[in-house]
């Protein structure tokens, strides 16, 4: 068993693992198992497994990637049974494992789909029907599982597909060439090769990282080959960018196409960047991360701004508010991608783009039973329009149970189960604090206890119950935060900031350290090529954007603009069925509108006092409008 650093009891997270260790991974389960009840989308997967391995009658149901919300949960399920042990239900994913283990073919191939409707056809349409996700997502779910239990049969059964991929794919006299029409495997045979030090994992990884791109008609060639599609015509032409396959990896100039699977390609690419040195590819990930930071992320830290293109980034600075997509899924692959390019380069900027994320479009694709989810998050919505205009077709009207496609449910489980992991990162002799989360690190060379009020709080308290005299300690100073202090055994002291971590020198056992933050509402303006946001600004208090919806401001939301001189008020807890949290009020105006469609006359303004709330708990008390942004009158 692989004991994580860091262990989280923190006032705001607990909340969080606890929803999913008794809320959410219980209820996912009986979805996957169709004993959820009939109100409940059906998911058959579990019983699709079942199918594979001889032990039941029946046709494969659901989507072709169905497999993968199994991967998944049981990914998250192992990382909750480091917070919260779980006989029950590891007794229910060791039989799951089971049968996995006996659909599995006994030369490593495991797909639901294929063993069941087409054995002789696998391998043929890597671009549509993601079997390599599929198997990536249940590699990383045997690693979790190997590391969280000690058992190997999951693990054993993730060798034996790495194994058979490793033998299938590359350039080598009989084997096949091809890339995956949706990245995952290449970060998942990296996350096998850590675990296992097998050298074959990271070959297959590079491999098909060096592959894409190299021959950008290579999907158009399979499909031609083969003879059919699963979706759509035959002969229509594949969009190479949405593909991310217009160009070699390491030639990319921007973020383009299906954002969750670019993350994940770029996630893989910062790993095998990390594992070989390889500077090149590290410098193409430098260039994606400025392009969806800089131009194609929304202040949530949500991305993939189009429906129509079917979640995908499109240009720079089009981030519409009302049509946006914003796949819960995305923001989590965002977070993976930080994290490695933090453990490469030891930045601060990516901590913050991840607690960006992590806090607002993540928290927000959960609602706050554990029960129901969002899919899309976006930031301007009206229910009159939802599910009813075209353009916005996409954005449901409350978070439903479960869904067709999902993905998004057991991803924000897996993530949110194992969040202890992000909040430091080690590297030799130096430990960063990149999340402000309550918990006790503990290592060979530290011992810290960590308390804090955040993110509602605006200090956090590093308890030295140990540290080694050759530790460095580093702080993240967020970007958002412009006045800090810190001190040591509460006397104020000076630190060095390099990257956006302030180093704390002269540490020693049995000492205090508090940092200070500025978390003070403020008022936040989009640049001016976002024609969405143009007359309008936003409200954020350090790591939580805030917005307004009708149930806070007596339905006029349509009718409200905000001061131009107004200053947000400090932060007050709301004690209402929204549970803990700290709103916001800010001076405005209420528009008093002609009954005219059009009129000459302007309409009429009295003052109005708004009241926002944290854009994660939105949605959470029935049908009713949102805006992240509002007009500045």
């Amino acid at each position: 068993m692989k004991k994580d650093p860091f262990k989280i009891n923190d006032r705001f997270f607990n909340k969080y693992q606890d929803l999913v260790c008794d809320v959410m991974l219980p209820f996912q389960y009986d979805v996957l198992a169709d004993t959820a009840g009939a109100d409940i989308e059906k998911s058959h997967a579990i019983e699709n497994f079942r199918i594979a391995a001889g032990e039941a009658d029946g046709e494969h149901y659901g989507m072709v990637f169905q497999d993968s919300d199994v991967a998944k949960w049981l990914e998250a399920l192992a990382y909750s049974l480091l917070i919260k042990p779980n006989a029950l239900l590891e007794a229910k994913a060791d039989e799951v494992i089971r049968l996995i283990g006996k659909a599995q073919t006994a030369d490593g191939y495991l797909n639901s789909f294929y063993t069941i409707k087409h054995p002789e056809k696998r391998w043929q349409n890597l671009h549509e029907d993601h079997e390599l996700y599929c198997m990536g997502h249940m590699i990383e779910a045997g690693v979790a599982y190997y590391e969280a239990t000690g058992k190997e049969a999951l693990l054993t059964i993730a060798k034996k597909m790495a194994d058979l991929i490793y033998d299938t794919f590359g350039h080598a006299p009989g084997k096949q060439t091809g890339v995956p029409g949706h990245p995952e495997i290449e970060l998942a045979l990296l996350r096998l090769y850590r675990t296992t030090a097998d050298r074959r994992y990271l070959e297959a990884a590079q491999y098909f990282i060096d592959e894409r791109g190299q021959n950008p008609r290579f999907f158009e060639e399979e499909r031609r080959k083969r003879g059919w599609v699963r979706w759509g015509d035959i002969n229509a032409e594949i969009d190479t960018n949405y593909a991310q396959v217009s160009h070699p990896v390491r030639e990319e100039q921007h973020a383009v196409g299906h954002a969750v699977r670019a993350v994940y390609l770029y996630t893989g690419m910062a790993m095998a960047a990390r594992e070989t040195g390889d500077r090149t590819l590290l410098m193409a990930c430098e260039r994606m991360w400025d392009s969806i930071v800089n131009r194609r992320m929304y202040i949530t830290g949500g991305i993939g701004s189009s429906a129509p293109g079917h979640e995908c980034f499109t240009a720079d600075y089009d981030l519409p508010n009302d049509t946006a997509y914003n796949e819960t899924c995305a923001s989590i692959a965002l977070i993976f991608f930080a994290k490695e390019m933090l453990a490469l380069t030891h930045q601060a900027q990516y901590a913050d783009v991840m607690e960006r994320s992590l806090y607002n479009t993540v928290l927000a694709g959960i609602g706050l039973d554990g029960r129901h989810f969002f899919y899309t998050n976006p930031l301007d919505f009206d229910p009159a329009y939802a599910e009813e205009v075209p353009v916005v077709r996409h954005i449901k009207k409350q978070r439903p149970h479960w869904y067709a496609c999902a993905c998004c449910p057991p991803n924000a489980a897996r993530l949110l189960a194992s969040l202890g992991r992000y909040a430091f990162h080690a590297d030799k002799d130096a430990l960063y604090a990149d999340l402000f989360i309550g918990g006790e690190y503990v290592d060979e060379q530290a011992h810290i206890v960590v308390s804090t009020d955040f993110p509602h709080g605006d200090t956090v308290t590093y308890q030295i119950k140990r540290i080694s005299p050759a530790l460095s300690f580093y702080i993240r100073v967020p970007g958002w935060s412009k006045k800090n202090t810190f001190s040591v055994n509460a006397k104020e002291t000076a630190v060095e900031i390099n990257k956006g971590y302030a180093k704390i020198s002269g540490l020693a056992t049995h000492d205090t350290l508090s940092f200070t933050m500025d978390i003070s509402p403020k008022k936040v303006y989009a640049r001016v090529d976002v024609a969405a946001n143009l007359g309008k600004y936003a409200v954020i208090a350090g790591a939580l954007c805030y917005c307004f919806e009708d149930a806070d401001n007596d339905d006029e939301i349509n009718r409200l603009m905000l001061l131009g001189d107004a200053v947000p008020s400090p932060l007050t807890f709301v004690d209402d069925i929204l549970g803990d949290i700290k709103a916001i009020k800010i001076a405005g105006v209420r528009l008093d509108a002609p009954a005219d469609l059009y009129s000459y006359e302007a309409p009429e303004a009295t003052t109005y006092t708004l009241t926002g709330i944290p854009y994660h708990v939105w949605g959470n008390r029935g049908l009713g409008r949102m805006k992240v942004w509002l007009p500045e009158f």
